[in-house]
């Protein structure tokens, strides 16, 4: 699947919606931008996202605990 954006004078870019729905990104959902040589990879940091890091950090748990309490925390702003 090839899609196209345009970075705005601000750096901003739109994510197209049909992949936003399928990756679960919404307003707020923070993401992380990762270089791999000439690539830039953007992983949206889910609360999916953590759970499936959880099992592979071995913290049972820990880090999508934080996570999510994070989110309470910025919702509540």
């Amino acid at each position: 699947m090839v899609e196209t954006s345009i970075v705005t004078t601000k750096g901003q870019l739109v994510i197209p919606a049909r992949i936003r729905r399928r990756l679960g990104i919404k307003r707020g959902t923070r993401v992380c931008l990762i270089e791999e040589g000439e690539k830039i990879v953007l992983r949206p940091l889910t609360p999916d996202y953590f759970r499936k890091a959880a099992g592979m950090l071995g913290t049972g748990g820990k880090v999508l605990k934080a996570f999510l309490e994070d989110k309470k925390r910025e919702r509540e702003l």
